[in-house]
């Protein structure tokens, strides 16, 4: 690879391997092993389907033995960075960035819908174990491994049951999205009809305040009737009665992302605590009222002050 033509941006986060771009920053350059392999496959067989994705320029293998892609640039600037650069000292959305997201997810939406598998139980129930982690959830949470979890995913799993599965990107948020489509679909698999982009302004919320922006009630609901309406037109059919069963999981998948650690490490078990007491408020709402309402749910410097006074377990 002749280093002048490309600048290295960063270490790939889940997999071995790096991400570069070119100097004149209209190509990505990402190298690593079988999973990108895999990735680049999936990306290019969707790409073909009409997703809203980079097209893949080139591929091969590299002289130390790693396998690399060339894909087309999207943009160098996310919605979430976007979102936070928007901001002017307070923490509000900017509505275009909000407006952007709903066009880009009807998109996306649309296009899952063009190609949809019918779901079975055991694809479905393969989703949720997947996408929620589960497995990694009850062993280093093992009290919440009990009859009310898993009865409320029954519940989940009863609900979707007659929602058809599309190919999707399990990882989808504004940090995965541009104007021009979606990044990073190394997450892939199949998801039921609007999983992947129903929650992105809802799961802001399961970060605490800590990403800078919030969504207002208004952004998403608006964010949510684009969505209805992309899906009504495509399926005849409406995709936001899901949501609630979508945030149960996605409390899961966020719950897994922060694991218990070092009791002296407070920052690390703080946030795993947080986590933990979202999947809480998330599960106790779902009970009652089959929705989850991520507007209850606390920032984490609110929580981390009731800790302190002994507000939470």
């Amino acid at each position: 690879m002749n280093e002048k033509n490309w600048r290295f941006v960063k270490k790939r986060t889940a997999a071995d391997g790096a991400v570069y771009v070119s100097a004149d920053k209209t190509r990505y350059r990402r190298t690593g092993g079988a999973e990108l392999q895999a990735e680049a496959e999936f990306q290019r067989r969707i790409a073909d389907l009409n997703y809203p994705v980079p097209h893949l320029l080139e591929e091969g293998v590299t002289d130390d033995g790693h396998y690399y892609v060339v894909e087309e640039s999207l943009g160098d600037q996310t919605l979430h960075d976007r979102a936070a650069a928007s901001l002017d000292g307070g923490r509000d959305l900017a509505d275009d960035v909000a407006d952007t997201a709903a066009q880009v997810a009807a998109r996306l939406l649309r296009a899952q819908a063009a190609y949809l598998v019918q779901s079975t139980p055991g694809a479905l129930r393969q989703w949720l174990d997947s996408a929620g982690f589960t497995q990694n959830v009850f062993q280093e949470n093992p009290d919440l491994d009990n009859p009310r979890t898993h009865a409320a995913l029954d519940r989940v799993l009863d609900h979707l049951g007659r929602v058809p599965l599309a190919a999707g990107h399990l990882d989808y948020g504004l940090p995965n999205v541009l104007p021009a489509g979606v990044i990073d679909w190394q997450h892939h698999g199949l998801v039921p009809l609007g999983y992947d982009v129903l929650p992105a302004l809802e799961i802001i919320a399961f970060k605490g305040g800590t990403k800078g922006y919030t969504a207002s009630p208004a952004q998403r609901l608006r964010y949510l009737a684009v969505l209805d309406d992309a899906c009504l037109n495509a399926t005849g059919q409406p995709v936001s009665q899901n949501l609630g069963a979508y945030l149960l999981v996605k409390a899961l998948f966020f719950l897994a992302l922060m694991r218990p650690g070092d009791p002296s490490r407070t920052d690390k078990h703080l946030k795993w605590q947080y986590r933990r007491h979202l999947f809480t408020k998330g599960l106790e709402q779902y009970e009652r009222t089959g929705t989850v309402d991520t507007a209850l749910f606390p920032g984490l410097e609110e929580f981390a002050a009731g800790h302190s006074a002994g507000d939470h377990p």
